[in-house]
């Protein structure tokens, strides 16, 4: 018979691992091996329990385990609840999150892929508001809906506050919440949680359904983080509304390396508002950006020409393709010319899916313009805002 701690404790007995084995964990009997195994090593410091389905018993079994690991560093728990009723998930994450809460070395808690809804977020309230060291934290595609973002926020944000009574600063640096369905209710919420800790470095919130209402509230929260370094809000939507905002709180984040804003809807007027932004020349860190299938128009490609030309010499990618101007234009060409200028001839993606606007497309974005005049107006005042105000 293999001894179990030879067969699932690696590194030296510093991670315990039983990851994408699929096994289906329904009672302590089920897991005393792992139990065992976990009991034995002094210094776990890396737990992956992903890729397995793991029930009630079995996951308080798990969990009165770890309870006396105090070195643990990462518990990467995604995808563990796959086939489970939904009564099932609350107190098995409950019993786990309860365990890990007080360990002052965890730095990553991974608790993505696993479907459990606004009733998964509440078990991790006293996790996230209570555990003082956490750097890293990954709640991707968990269909939190707006309750559940709401929570977690709220969570996060006395999170911060007790930092601050406590006289500490939030350990807090990277938040990955994508595909999560937060919409425009929980912007709000999330942007005072980011706010107030200040301390993030990457942001990862794509395909979420936040509208420009939302985007503008998160953004004007961002823009407390100085240390910003990657922003990923991929698939939203941000028309010129959401744009302006994000033009606005660029200057604020002059460490940011990586945007992400491809698939947002810009439009015309956005497209000029994100590059009058990037032409500020306050983000010279950037090495990628993303404006993929967006809407923007030659105007707005030639004053992105400019920003590149005159402070982006870091940009080494650059992804424009599906917006509405042809591949030959002369404000793409711009582009081109201001990347080789850096000797980034390479830095541009393909432009195999540009579009032309024809006469009909230009006189319903006439009329829809007409329509957003407060937008329009912000629009046509961005330079002066940009040159007077950081928020």
């Amino acid at each position: 018979m293999v001894n179990p701690i030879n067969e699932y404790a690696l590194d030296d007995n510093t991670v315990f691992s039983i990851e994408g084995k699929g096994l289906k964990l329904n009672t302590a009997e089920d897991v005393q091996p792992f139990v065992d195994t976990i009991l034995q090593m002094d210094d776990l410091q890396i737990l992956r329990l992903s890729g397995n389905t793991i029930g009630v018993e079995a996951g308080k079994a798990l969990a009165s385990a770890l309870k006396s690991k105090k070195n643990i560093k990462v518990a990467n728990l995604s995808d563990i609840f796959t086939g489970r009723l939904r009564e099932e998930i609350p107190p098995t994450l409950k019993a786990i999150c309860n365990s890990l809460e007080d360990k002052e070395s965890l730095i990553e808690l991974n608790l993505s892929d696993n479907a459990f809804g606004p009733a998964g977020a509440e078990p991790l309230i006293e996790f996230l508001t209570n555990n003082k060291s956490l750097q890293i934290l990954r709640l991707n595609n968990n269909g939190l809906g707006i309750g559940g973002g709401t929570m977690i926020a709220k969570a996060l944000l006395a999170s911060a506050n007790k930092a601050r009574e406590e006289n500490r600063t939030s350990s807090l640096h990277t938040i990955i919440c994508g595909r999560n369905r937060l919409e425009d209710g929980s912007s709000q919420a999330l942007a005072d949680a980011f706010a107030a800790h200040g301390t993030l470095v990457d942001v990862r919130m794509p395909q979420n359904g936040i509208r420009p209402d939302g985007i503008s509230n998160l953004v004007k929260g961002l823009a407390q983080c100085k240390n910003l370094k990657h922003l990923d809000l991929q698939d939203n939507t941000f028309t010129a509304k959401g744009s302006i905002a994000l033009a606005q709180a660029l200057p604020n984040w002059v460490h940011l390396t990586h945007l992400n804003l491809g698939d947002c809807l810009l439009s015309r007027k956005g497209g000029i508002a994100v590059a009058e932004g990037l032409k500020r020349g306050e983000n010279k860190k950037l090495e990628w950006i993303n404006l993929q299938y967006n809407e923007i128009q030659a105007d707005g490609m030639s004053i992105l020409a400019l920003a590149i030309e005159e402070h982006l010499d870091q940009l080494i990618g650059l992804e424009l393709n599906g917006n509405r101007v042809e591949a030959e234009d002369s404000s793409i060409q711009n582009v081109i010319a201001a990347l080789a200028k850096w000797d980034h001839d390479e830095a541009l993606d393909e432009l195999d899916d540009m579009e032309e606007l024809d006469s009909d497309e230009e006189e319903e974005e006439d009329e829809e313009e007409e329509e957003d005049k407060e937008a329009e107006a912000e629009a046509d005042e961005l330079a002066d805002t940009l040159g007077s105000t950081h928020i």
